[in-house]
Parts: structure tokens; sequence; C-alpha cells
């Protein structure tokens, strides 16, 4: 199917000197780039439905120090550096 693209200068040189240079056409150069980016946007939908990891270690906050106060946490951050 043939189409009308405007495509950027300097981004169409760049290309059609790559094309050349990998021995294949615009057009093919153009398909692969498409494939790939809706490959990588259809990967990208499915990733958030998978499980984040989860940190299972020990330990616990401080003696003293206010879960909810960020100038508290900050305060033992420091501390502890």
């Amino acid at each position: 199917m043939k189409t009308t693209l405007d495509i950027n200068d300097a981004l169409l040189a760049n290309a059609k000197a790559f094309a050349a240079q990998q021995q294949t056409s615009l057009t093919r150069l153009i398909e692969e780039g498409l494939q790939l980016r809706l490959r990588s946007s259809h990967t990208s939908t499915r990733a958030g439905k998978r499980k984040l990891p989860v940190f299972n270690g020990r330990g616990g906050m401080v003696a003293g120090v206010n879960p909810i106060s960020n100038k508290a946490m900050l305060n033992a951050a420091d501390d502890d550096a």
C-alpha cells in the first residue's frame, strides 16, 4: 500500500543513509521500525500485569522514629549514613 508521510528532513537523510549502509530499502527500514515499535508497545501493556517483587526482609522501623513524619524519616536516614 502506498502512503505519504511528512518526515523531518534530517531524520529522512539519516534513514536513507542507514538503509543504504544496511543494503535495504527505505521502505523496509520503516516497516521494521514500525514492527519493533508496535511489538514493544504490545509488550509494555502486558508488562503492567506482571507481579512486582516484594521485599520480605526482617526488621522494621527504628524505635522512636515517627513513620508518618517526613522530617523524622529523613533525620533517621541521615543518622544512618
